[in-house]
């Protein structure tokens, strides 16, 4: 057996993570700063302590959860299991835990705050679609993320905008819960329920869009090295665009929240939801592919 032996795209993730957690802690202190005319401040800093730990020790749980997904074994999921640890052998890398998720929605993806806390996660829709051969494809792309160690990034910017978001409703509440008081407190907390409402969507999609799309065609022509077949992951990838386009995911905050982390964009969109899309078009990914194929065969 072939080990795949070539230098991992770097991206500085670790100090993009850093810069992740500084906004939370930024955006948390700001509002903290309006509501109880910063009493509450302490409070706020200390939910930035809490809400740094939580989504960096327990980012590969949330992303699982909000697709509601199942561990599997190799006598449940024999294909998905062959060939996930058989790509791991060749890439050097330890086995993540493998995932199912029951939706009928097809795509894939990788979690986790390291190789050696890794998960690979397949949906039910994914796993009827793809043939074993395209399936290798998507599961060596995912592997991928794990080495090139994008799953950090991209499992804390999913963990961080879950956070915001339940934020938003946090103070959506209090605003609510104000009205009662005097009309001072009543006006601080309809401006902090605002600022949120309106800074936590925003923060979240811009925690998303702070990850470079360029990690996707780097996952892709690696996988496609690793497997020597650049046209699996082709057919995938184009296969995916029409399932999802029979069947997205639906509207759900919390799934918003990961859809960065699947290997194709899981929601439908016209032309300006592509372009604030975490994911490059799929036409051009396949295409890249392709052009690999085929500079592949000419050296032959």
């Amino acid at each position: 057996m072939r080990a795949v032996d070539f230098r991992p795209h770097r991206r500085f993730n670790g100090v993009k993570t850093a810069l992740l957690f500084g906004a939370l802690w930024a955006l948390l202190l700001v509002v903290g700063m309006f509501v109880g005319s910063g009493r509450y401040l302490w409070a706020f800093a200390v939910a930035g302590v809490v809400l740094t730990i939580v989504p960096l020790w327990n980012c590969d749980k949330i992303a699982i959860r909000a697709m509601r997904a199942y561990p599997v074994t190799a006598q449940q999921q024999p294909t998905m299991h062959r060939i996930v640890s058989q790509l791991a052998l060749e890439m050097r890398m330890p086995m993540p835990t493998l995932y199912v998720s029951p939706t009928p929605a097809p795509n894939a993806f990788a979690t986790g705050r390291s190789p050696s806390r890794a998960a690979v996660c397949c949906t039910e829709g994914i796993l009827d679609l793809l043939s074993e051969r395209e399936l290798s494809g998507v599961l060596g792309h995912e592997l991928m993320h794990v080495r090139n160690r994008d799953i950090l990034i991209s499992s804390v910017a999913a963990a961080l905008a879950g956070v915001l978001t339940s934020l938003a409703y946090g103070l959506m509440w209090y605003g609510a819960g104000s009205r009662g008081r005097g009309r001072d407190q009543r006006a601080i907390g309809a401006f902090a329920s605002l600022t949120l409402i309106v800074l936590a969507p925003l923060a979240a999609t811009i925690i998303q869009l702070a990850i470079s799309r360029t990690r996707e065609y780097h996952a892709d022509e690696d996988s496609a090295r690793a497997t020597g077949d650049p046209l699996a992951l082709a057919n995938a990838l184009a296969k995916l665009e029409r399932g999802i386009d029979a069947a997205p995911l639906s509207g759900d905050p919390r799934l918003r929240n990961v859809s960065h982390l699947m290997i194709a964009n899981p929601f439908r969109g016209g032309a300006l939801t592509r372009l604030f899309s975490t994911h490059p078009p799929t036409e051009q990914r396949v295409a890249r592919l392709r052009t690999m194929a085929s500079g592949s065969a000419t050296s032959r």
